[in-house]
């Protein structure tokens, strides 16, 4: 016991006494002790297993959850692609690949049309060729032998020139008729393939059919620029021929006046002049070396004539020119629609690079386009 009465403390020591002007009460640095009835967590590897004085265990910790991401459409798709085409800017390849994918996939249509207007134009063509004859100044010609004249061979050359220039007037016509009803077919049709959307053969004609007239004018006007560029130099017969090049499908699209289509054109063009004009002009280089392969079994005599005897002049006879004939609407019906199908796919990507027609396309699909981005 010590000298307050209070207990001891442990053996040996003893309770220390205040000294005099030592106050009593805690220093206000100390730390307060805590309260015998307030129980004390355990340290160390106990406190793991610790739990409120009530028993409940702690409340879990929140989870973390990312935020939903956005999904965007796919940039190989882009909105994408419920016909032949897919709903984005394309390239080189989809463009040759949609123009391949729509013959195949309508390839009744296709190349119904093409036939009917290949056998058109092959007709009016060959009574041309039967009509201007000019077998008989080919055959005055070469038996003129060597020595005729100057003027004998002038006058008959002047002969020659004269029917060949009527033949070849005769076969522009046809071709100009033959490009403005298959252009305003297949031009129909792409409208509705680039959709997905079903189309018959008696459709595509009816809505085409009051356009074809306008078009045809469009069409002249169109080949008489190229061909006043070309008598002139080549290089400003390229200026209409790509600037104009997709006046066509904006007039029967669009639904607009002649002047209207080639403006719009010439808006479309604008700034992607080399572009336009390197995929029409591959398109022209595959169409012509794919027909000429058609052809040249069809033009076998006058292949021939290539290899005999240079100073014979070859004079196709009646059934050489309807051989060619034949061979001509075989490789129009084939190759023929993929450079018209080429250059609606080119007006379309035009629109969608330029005025954000994939938009539109995808509405007029069905399907549900993504929001536009917010502004902060």
């Amino acid at each position: 016991m010590t000298e307050t009465g209070g207990p001891s403390g442990p053996e040996g020591t003893e309770t220390p006494k205040p000294q005099a002007g030592e106050s009593t009460q805690p220093q206000a640095d100390a730390p307060a002790q805590p309260q015998s009835d307030t129980p004390t967590p355990p340290q160390g590897q106990a406190a793991q297993q610790w739990q409120s004085p009530s028993g409940a265990p702690p409340p879990p910790l929140p989870s973390y959850q990312p935020p939903p991401q956005q999904q965007y459409p796919n940039w190989k798709v882009g909105l994408g692609r419920p016909g032949v085409i897919p709903l984005r800017p394309l390239n080189l390849t989809d463009i040759l690949d949609g123009a391949v994918t729509a013959m195949r996939k309508y390839w009744r249509m296709v190349f119904g049309a093409a036939a009917v207007t290949a056998v058109l134009t092959a007709a009016i063509n060959l009574v041309g060729l039967l009509l201007v004859d000019t077998t008989g100044d080919l055959e005055q010609v070469r038996d003129l032998g060597p020595a005729a004249t100057d003027q004998e061979l002038m006058n008959q050359m002047v002969g020659i020139l004269g029917g060949t220039l009527a033949t070849s007037f005769i076969t522009l016509v046809a071709t100009l008729l033959g490009t403005t009803v298959l252009t305003g077919f297949l031009t129909v049709l792409m409208g509705k393939a680039v959709l997905g959307k079903p189309v018959t053969f008696k459709e595509a004609a009816k809505e085409a059919a009051p356009r074809l007239l306008p078009l045809l004018g469009l069409t002249v006007l169109y080949t008489l620029a190229i061909l006043v560029g070309a008598i002139f130099c080549l290089l400003p017969a390229i200026i209409p021929y790509t600037f104009w090049a997709l006046a066509s499908p904006a007039f029967i699209l669009e639904r607009g006046t002649v002047m209207e289509a080639f403006r719009r054109s010439v808006k479309l063009v604008s700034g992607m002049f080399w572009r336009v004009f390197g995929i029409l002009l591959l398109a022209y280089v595959i169409s012509s070396f794919l027909a000429s392969i058609i052809t040249i079994p069809f033009s076998f005599s006058a292949f021939l004539s290539i290899f005999g005897n240079l100073d014979q002049i070859y004079v196709p006879s009646t059934g050489d020119l309807i051989l060619q004939s034949v061979g001509t609407v075989i490789a129009q019906t084939i190759v023929g629609p993929f450079t018209a199908l080429v250059t609606v796919i080119l007006y379309i990507d035009q629109r969608m690079r330029r005025e954000g027609m994939d938009i539109e396309l995808a509405r007029a699909a069905g399907i549900q386009t993504p929001p536009p981005p917010q502004a902060w």
